[in-house]
């Protein structure tokens, strides 16, 4: 059972490289609720699930699943991402026999990246790569690297309707059918210009009172 009090903002985190633009737009375009974007570092997603800092997390596999939810996304193309000079910058693309005599980082930090201008070698998810826009890095795919696997992870204890909104968004869910449950209420709740229907006992008054057509043509017709 959830005990949980209802959300007025949903939080919603993402690890780097993922684009929420599409999904964040059509949330501003249907639902009232404010959304809160938040990034977490790559191995984070399940301890800001679990200390309740975001309701919903982009993720990538591996992650510790027992208690969530994990919706499976999309695939990403692993890159080896390079300083500009590397001979791997070289080449179109590159497969993991190229890499064996490499020292290969798969952790993107501050760290990370100075080992890389240094010879090292990160490999990455390619949206990583893309969204750090680094003139002096260059980055190639690895083609039999097994790619990386984006799900959107929440807790299953924590059900909500902005939550089940958001999903719905994220999965495709249409205009029509993406309003929370609070909005209808809202919607249904204002006025339409309509009046409402007359009591069932004097709407069968008044059925009853009105001549039918027929008989009163007739009655017309004896009087003149």
């Amino acid at each position: 059972m959830n005990d949980s009090p209802a959300l007025e903002v949903l939080r919603v985190g993402h690890v780097p490289g993922v684009t929420l633009t599409k999904w964040r737009t059509r949330w501003e375009e249907r639902i009232t609720a404010r959304l809160e974007i938040i990034e977490v570092a790559e191995g984070d997603p399940r301890r800001v699930l679990d200390a309740g800092e975001v309701d919903l997390c982009f993720a990538r596999l591996p992650l510790e699943r027992d208690g969530l939810h994990a919706i499976p996304l999309y695939e990403e193309v692993m890159v080896a991402w390079v300083n500009k000079d590397h001979p791997i910058a070289a080449f179109d693309e590159i497969t993991q026999a190229d890499l064996v005599d490499e020292t290969v980082l798969r952790e993107v930090d501050l760290v990370a990246i100075d080992r890389v201008n240094a010879g090292a070698v990160l490999l990455v998810p390619l949206s990583v790569a893309r969204s750090a826009s680094r003139r002096d890095l260059r980055h190639r795919p690895v083609t039999d690297e097994p790619p990386a696997q984006m799900v959107l992870a929440w807790p299953k204890d924590r059900e909500d309707p902005l939550i089940e909104e958001f999903i719905g968004i994220v999965r495709g869910r249409t205009a029509n059918s993406s309003r929370t449950n609070r909005e209808r209420e809202a919607r249904d709740d204002k006025p339409r210009g309509r009046k409402p229907p007359a009591p069932k006992g004097q709407a069968q008054q008044q059925q009853k009172r009105k001549p039918q057509a027929g008989r009163g043509r007739a009655r017309s017709r004896r009087t003149r």
